[in-house]
């Protein structure tokens, strides 16, 4: 066979190391992207930080020892005598900038409380392949109050155009964390997912516990321990022993329990978020302002004695040697880089959360029951960004929102929440016990228009019974 020797012509896409520590940046979370700078500024020589006080509670550039927002959103809160009020707020507040008991303590104000799903994502994070975390951050930020998901795996694949194997392996890691159930598809799984790691953990599981669950929950809920006897060949003594079981030891809303015991809830220490980007209410009605926090909280720029040197460089090259210019040029260019990066991640931030602020008004004005369907990919065509740059913008990342509440980014994109909190809603105001029908029918009469099989979807995920069992 003879050999040959030749050149063919081959098209192909090479990313370059820029774009690279650009998307680095840009998906690194409040705190991350932190420690990234501190390590840059160790590292780098010619990069330097201004620090600016920012309030611990919102981010927002402080003015002396006080927060201007925070003062107007007491005001708001507290609409009393406004001069009574401003001499207690400033009596109490440090101008001195002093930490002594008496001190205003913001993180008293509306700061967010750690919460379960945070905890989730930080034992995922340890967990999973990096690739993994998009799809484990959807999962958790689809939970209930109650630690069901409200999204099939086949929503998820598709969104994120990967095989459904792929999610379920995901979704079987997040239900392997405590609380056990968590995760959890309905009730029936949930129960199925702690009687298997009561099993695993070396409990005895009475007979019939498990097959009642898997096939019979409306009779467990009836109570018709005759009839489960019969079906089951079994006597009402063994079906009652099983009953007792599955009440004592297994949790149907295993969030409600775990939120009360975290060390963020209020019956313990309270661990604060701080916000990535505020959104406050505009001068113009249902207009909002957005604020990228970091834009406040320090300055990065290089370091005017490497700029000098940068200068003596280009116009006396003779009087430095190779490696000294080499040295100088090599961390200018970097710590210029470093910084555009930061810009970019800030306008990225920005332009985002602009977009979200206008599609979500009545939201932001009126409350969760007026979240309109949003998905990444509407965000990414308006703005015309590729959908992974958004999905990788808004990852990890918390916005302050008019009511001072701190929210994860994954709140505006989750589809159906506003319906599923209608029905809710009505299933708590009910007299009589509302069919799925019915629940349909005066969802129609509100204009939103669903299938009874949809309510029926969203009750279950609510962790709420059906009419004949409430």
């Amino acid at each position: 066979m003879d050999m040959i020797q030749g050149m063919v012509p081959h098209l192909g896409m090479k990313v370059s190391p820029r774009l690279v520590a650009a998307s680095y940046i840009l998906e690194l979370s409040s705190q991350e992207l932190q420690q990234a700078i501190t390590e840059e500024l160790n590292d780098n020589p010619a990069l330097e930080l201004l620090e600016r006080a920012t309030c611990s509670v919102c981010g927002s550039a402080l003015e002396g020892s006080i927060c201007p927002r925070c003062l107007r959103q007491q005001k708001i809160d507290q609409p009393s005598d406004e001069a009574d009020f401003t001499e207690e707020y400033f009596s109490s507040y440090s101008l001195s900038g002093g930490t002594g008991e008496e001190d205003f303590d913001p993180l008293n104000q509306v700061a967010a409380q750690m919460t379960l799903s945070e905890r989730l994502m930080m034992e995922l994070q340890g967990m999973l392949p990096k690739s993994d975390l998009p799809i484990a951050e959807y999962l958790v930020g689809s939970l209930n109050d109650n630690g069901y998901l409200t999204c099939t795996v086949e929503e998820v694949a598709e969104f994120f155009g990967v095989p459904v194997r792929r999610v379920e392996l995901v979704l079987g890691i997040l239900q392997s964390l405590e609380p056990i159930g968590i995760g959890s598809r309905n009730i029936q799984e949930c129960l199925l997912i702690q009687l298997s790691y009561l099993a695993q953990d070396g409990l005895a599981i009475p007979p019939y516990a498990q097959e009642i669950v898997t096939d019979h929950l409306h009779e467990l809920a009836e109570h018709k321990y005759g009839k489960l006897a019969s079906i089951l060949g079994c006597s009402t003594d063994a079906v009652a022993e099983a009953s007792e079981f599955i009440k004592q030891r297994l949790n149907p809303y295993p969030a409600q329990e775990a939120e009360k015991n975290e060390p963020g809830s209020a019956k313990g220490g309270a661990i604060h978020v701080l916000p990535d980007v505020i959104i406050s209410s505009g001068e113009q009605q249902d207009r909002f302002d957005v604020e990228v926090v970091e834009s406040k909280r320090f300055f990065l720029r290089v370091s005017p004695l490497y700029n000098q040197l940068l200068n003596d460089v280009e116009k006396e090259a003779e009087r430095f040697s190779e490696d000294e210019k080499r040295h100088i040029q090599h961390y200018v260019s970097r710590a210029k880089l470093f910084i555009a990066n930061i810009n970019q991640r800030r306008q990225t931030l920005h332009k985002i959360t602009q977009a979200i602020a206008e599609a979500q008004t009545d939201y932001l004005s009126k409350g969760v029951r007026f979240l309109k369907p949003l998905t990444r990919a509407t965000v990414a065509r308006e703005l015309g960004m590729h959908e992974s740059t958004v999905s990788r913008a808004t990852a990890s990342k918390y916005v302050m929102v008019p009511s001072g509440e701190v929210i994860p980014f994954s709140n505006f994109f989750t589809a159906s929440l506003s319906v599923r909190d209608v029905i809710k809603e009505m299933i708590g105001d009910e007299d009589s016990p509302l069919t799925d029908q019915e629940i349909a029918a005066k969802l129609a009469n509100r204009g939103i228009i669903v299938a009874r099989r949809t309510v029926a979807k969203y009750r279950e995920q609510l962790g709420i019974l059906p009419s004949s069992l409430r």
